[in-house]
């Protein structure tokens, strides 16, 4: 899997740029705010139909520009495919693939699969449980198009539900519309659950062997998914699963209304990561949960591949100056396989120690 070409037109700071990669390493150089993460992001977009940071799509057009454009070729699945993303400011953006448009972003999933790893990545255990189920969803919407389409009808369900707790007070007929929506939840939750917790029992075998191999064998990592507790095995049929969330949900009606919020569902759903038995989170000492961090998203990495037989792109945004050289090590010997891009600064000497491509970012401007 491979991107071989990219076209930015009006997009951040890029206003007309071409540019082609190397199957293999891509070092991408610069001084900072020039147009390297933006480059990444065009990527990742590529891959998930949503931005990493950006909340709209207007976000990512130029500012005196009605409209921008991805356009890319790339190889997957051993064919050739020319995906073209039209973002715009009024209307809603078209995306075809192979000349043929795209019913939905969770169509470009199901071409190219990127993993991204950014510095505020290597503070994954140390953060609130949002950030690793977000981690989790990442993954997941690239690799299964059913769950992803699970977890926007979740989410769409969600913020319906809690609209109608927080205006009941003032409209307590809005609670009668409460049963429809709280179905909805126990439907699509339980097929999210049961992604994630098949999901999570293959990071944590895959993650463990990252974190041994990078600790020289000194320390055992494990991490298990904890989610609604009335889910007894979160690896149950599906029927299984809504009949607990339903029972759960039945039992926290009072409370939801009463506080006005949504107590009871896998919104709230944790990776809890242990070093050696303990709670990384709590007992760890840094060097040991950027380590961790690191073993979860390689390990994400070759979760892709063995699920579908090819590397996906690795994206690494400015991450090997955040660690030291034993992990910068690690880390780089752990790449080949697969086409990577590596953004850094013009002084962090990386462009002379790996092979491949190397491109220059300056201004919105890209050169060899």
């Amino acid at each position: 899997m491979r991107i071989d070409e990219l076209t930015l037109t009006a997009f951040r700071n890029y206003q007309q740029q071409r540019v082609t990669f190397d199957p293999g390493c891509n070092v991408i150089f610069g001084e900072n705010a020039q147009g390297k993460t933006n480059l990444l992001e065009s990527l990742v977009f590529l891959s998930r139909g949503r931005s990493p940071r950006a909340r709209s799509d207007r976000e990512m057009i130029a500012f005196d520009a009605p409209a921008g454009r991805i356009d890319a070729r790339l190889l997957s699945r051993e064919r050739e495919f020319h995906v073209v993303v039209d973002l715009y400011r009024e209307k809603r953006r078209h995306i075809a693939i192979n000349g043929v448009a795209a019913k939905s972003a969770a169509a470009l999933g199901g071409v190219l699969h990127t993993v991204l790893f950014q510095p505020e990545d290597l503070f994954l255990i140390r953060e609130g449980a949002a950030a690793r189920r977000r981690f989790a969803d990442t993954a997941l919407c690239q690799l299964r198009p059913r769950y992803d389409a699970a977890l926007t009808a979740y989410n769409r369900a969600l913020d319906q539900k809690t609209r109608i707790l927080r205006d009941s007070e003032d409209y307590p007929r809005l609670l009668d519309t409460l049963p429809e929506f709280n179905e909805q939840l126990v439907q699509y939750g339980a097929v999210l659950i049961g992604y994630r917790a098949r999901f999570v029992k293959t990071l944590s075998a895959y993650a463990a062997r990252c974190h041994a191999e990078c600790s020289g064998g000194r320390e055992e990592l494990a991490i298990a998914y904890r989610t609604v507790s009335a889910v007894e095995d979160p690896e149950a049929p599906w029927e299984e699963i809504a009949a607990a969330l339903r029972r759960h949900m039945a039992s926290h009606a009072a409370a939801e209304t009463a506080s006005r919020q949504c107590l009871s569902g896998p919104h709230k759903d944790d990776l809890f990561v242990t070093i050696d038995g303990r709670e990384a989170r709590a007992y760890s000492s840094q060097g040991q949960t950027r380590t961790a961090a690191l073993a979860m998203k390689l390990a994400e990495r070759e979760i892709y591949q063995n699920d579908s037989g090819e590397y996906p792109v690795l994206l690494l945004d400015d991450v090997l100056s955040e660690l030291d050289p034993r992990r910068q090590e690690f880390v780089l010997n752990r790449i080949p396989g697969g086409q990577v891009f590596i953004t850094c600064c013009e002084d962090d000497r990386l462009p002379g120690l790996l092979g491949g491509k190397v491109l220059r970012v300056s201004g919105g401007r890209i050169t060899e």
